[in-house]
């Protein structure tokens, strides 16, 4: 072919291809290629610099949960101290890599009477860009926030202490005196104004003691402190002994341990220098008085210790002669006999003996309720007060306070002498901490335990209008948080009607859910040395949400209420 020839056919397929319209596509295409590229860069620069501030904003909110614990914790933080501290936990959970000019701050605003404390923290950075610098962006910046809010919310605490005998052993008594006046003082700094904290102190043993200056206090029930020994009460299911009509001054003792669970004392036996005896007493005061001794529990578990306040007063009816001579009968007189022969036969009743219960002579039917007289006042009553009527021993509902006869079930609350009164008494919701220190001071080891009844008693140290011990009332502009922290060394062993465990514990199961239903918080502590009990199921059940602890040794008490402190720290956080 010619070059000629050649040129032609160049020339041609040129002209061609300028007219043929299915080549535009590869301009277009270039002409869009350098925006597409910009986009497609701009969004993996942007999906790194979104990566990085939402490991910014997890490690910021982590960080600032943790500081608001710590200043929950310690109510003296100060301002630079929650700033350093957001630093330290910020910089140990924040590990971008992409990341650089990474700062934080923080602006602390602490608590007053009207608002909660809170931490704003703040955190800004950058990441450099691939794409974007491109365009003139080297890098993108990003920010974000969060905040904390804390001790916005009141506190009322119960402590419901064991003071049972067997907290005398193993230094248990001495750790727990020195573990709670300990939390006091801890709980007493959260307190910056008038009303933040108040505690209550509630020892128990199988009774509480509310104190005698209670002792005109109309929600306590005298009638068993004045009733006879229900084992000898036949208006109820006692029976009296078989001798009891012919038991007279020097009689021999009517009581055994093994019939009634009590014999006879020469005096009521809450008296000073009362003394066991074997015979009624002939003569002094309490001549032809019969009185029972404290209670041994064998007929009666539940009343294992428990003293009779009176005696039984031998009341002489004579014999009357019904007829005389050799004709005399008896006709219907009953109880009558005839003795002698002729003219020196008699027919007559012979002399009787009734005896009423309580020391002044009257029976024991009084139209208005029993009060304690002076003399039982000065000769007894410590303080105690038992378990009340079924279900109100499971409930906080108010006492009545009419005075008059009270039918069982009484809401009031029995007075008891019980030999292990406890001396230490419970201590209303207060903030007066030295106070409240001196209480515990006063607890000394004594009695059976009965859980129950402490939880009970503190239950009612909680309410602002149900019991005795009414807390103060509650401001409506704060919020409020009430605990019960329970701690006991053993399993139950006695309360007002058994002395069975399992009987007291299915009491207690069902006190503590009513609690927790009131909206109460409760911490549960089992003091079991070397493991020598089984795990306490009922105060296991009782903790809320797990707050149940196990501790094996006296020394393990500080740390088991350092943990309900950090528990009790961490609840009071807003969010």
């Amino acid at each position: 072919m010619s070059g000629t020839s050649i040129r032609k056919q160049i020339r041609s397929s040129a002209t061609c291809f300028g007219r043929d319209l299915r080549g535009n596509i590869a301009p277009i295409f270039a002409i869009a290629l350098l925006p597409i590229l910009g986009f497609v860069g701009a969004a993996v620069d942007y999906t790194r610099a979104n990566a990085a501030r939402s490991s910014m904003q997890a490690a910021m909110d982590s960080a600032v949960l943790m500081v608001s614990k710590d200043a929950a914790a310690s109510p003296t933080m100060t301002s630079q101290q929650i700033t350093d501290a957001l630093q330290k936990y910020f910089s140990a959970l924040y590990h971008d890599g992409n990341a650089f000019g990474v700062t934080v701050s923080a602006v602390y605003t602490p608590s007053t009477s009207t608002a909660a404390a809170t931490i704003l923290a703040s955190g800004h950075g950058a990441i450099k860009t691939d794409f974007m610098k491109v365009a003139g962006f080297p890098q993108l910046t990003f920010g974000t926030s969060s905040t904390s809010t804390w001790g916005n919310s009141r506190m009322r605490v119960a402590m419901v202490l064991d003071n049972t005998g067997s907290m005398s052993s193993n230094g248990k008594m001495s750790a727990l005196q020195t573990a709670a006046k300990d939390m006091i003082d801890s709980l007493s700094a959260f307190a910056k104004t008038t009303g933040d904290v108040y505690i209550s102190i509630v020892p128990f043993a199988k009774d509480v003691n509310v104190g005698t200056s209670n002792i005109n206090a109309a929600w306590i029930n005298w009638s068993e402190w004045l009733g006879e020994p229900p084992i000898l009460d036949t208006t109820k299911t006692g029976s009296k002994p078989s001798n009891w009509n012919t038991t007279i001054a020097n009689s021999n003792c009517p009581f055994t341990n093994s019939n009634q669970g009590f014999t006879c004392m020469d005096r009521p036996a809450t008296l000073s220098g009362a003394k066991s005896t074997s015979t009624i007493p002939s003569s002094g005061t309490y001549a032809g008085y019969i009185c029972p001794s404290v209670d041994s529990g064998k007929k009666i578990p539940g009343k294992t210790g428990v003293f009779y306040n009176g005696c039984y007063t031998t009341v002489t009816t004579p014999g009357q002669t019904i007829a005389t001579g050799s004709g005399a009968s008896c006709g219907s007189t009953s109880n009558c006999s005839c003795s002698g022969w002729g003219s020196n036969k008699v027919c007559s009743t012979p002399t009787t003996y009734s005896h009423l219960w309580r020391g002044d002579g009257t029976a024991a039917t009084a139209a208005a309720a029993p009060q304690p007289s002076a003399a039982q006042s000065a000769g007894g009553w410590t303080g105690c007060v038992n378990d009340r009527d079924q279900d109100y021993d499971i409930s906080n509902v108010a006492p009545s306070t009419v005075v008059g006869v009270d039918t069982a079930p009484s809401t009031k609350f029995y007075a008891e002498q019980w030999t292990d009164c406890l001396p230490a008494t419970i201590t209303p919701m207060s903030s007066q901490w030295s106070d409240l220190k001196d209480q515990i001071d006063a607890m000394t080891p004594s009695g059976n335990t009965n859980q129950s009844i402490g939880l009970a008693w503190g239950w009612q140290s909680l309410s602002t209008t149900n019991g005795p011990i009414a807390a103060p009332i509650k401001d409506t502009t704060h919020i409020y948080q009430d605990y019960i922290v329970l701690l006991s060394d053993g399993l139950n062993t006695q309360n007002r009607w058994y002395t069975s465990a399992s009987s007291i514990d299915t009491r207690q199961a069902s006190l503590c859910q009513k609690v927790k239903d009131a909206g109460v918080t409760v911490f549960t502590i089992q003091v079991n040395i070397g493991s020598k009990d089984p795990t306490s199921t009922v105060l296991q059940n009782c903790a809320s949400n797990g707050n149940f602890q196990m501790i094996t040794s006296s020394t393990q008490t500080a740390d088991a209420f350092q943990n309900i402190l950090t528990q009790i720290s961490q609840l009071r956080i807003a969010k």
